[in-house]
């Protein structure tokens, strides 16, 4: 049996963007202005650059949690672990709270996911 698998790299319509002036990849141009666009490019956390493979989503308050020392992210209605080296380890200067995932998918098999880097934010 062959398995075809397709890796998306990109926020689903469910979630919500991330406002103009936080965008992570920016593949065309619209953000090459921003105060912000170098700082999100130098983002990486201890799995790697942040905006490399994945596109930032910017979470709502709701859709994140932390709970004995540990973060989780709801994604597509399903709630999934932050592992710790994932985590960025400065300021958020951006303000919202981020993840990017990495998405796998794979013909006759579930949803799969991969979180590259998460930024924490106010929860305000």
């Amino acid at each position: 049996m062959i398995r075809v698998a397709v890796v998306f790299a990109t926020a689903f319509a469910g979630q919500i963007p991330a406002p103009p002036d936080a965008a992570a990849r920016d593949l065309d141009g619209r953000y090459a202005n921003s105060p912000l666009k170098s700082w999100f490019e130098g983002l990486h956390s201890s799995k790697g650059a942040c905006c490399s493979d994945a596109d930032g989503t910017a979470l709502s308050d709701v859709d994140w949690e932390s709970k004995d020392g540990h973060y989780r992210v709801r994604i597509q209605g399903q709630w999934w672990d932050v592992p710790d080296e994932a985590v960025i380890k400065e300021p958020n200067r951006a303000g919202r709270t981020m993840v990017w995932p990495i998405y796998y998918w794979a013909v006759g098999a579930p949803l799969r996911m991969e979180i590259r880097c998460f930024m924490p934010g106010s929860m305000t």
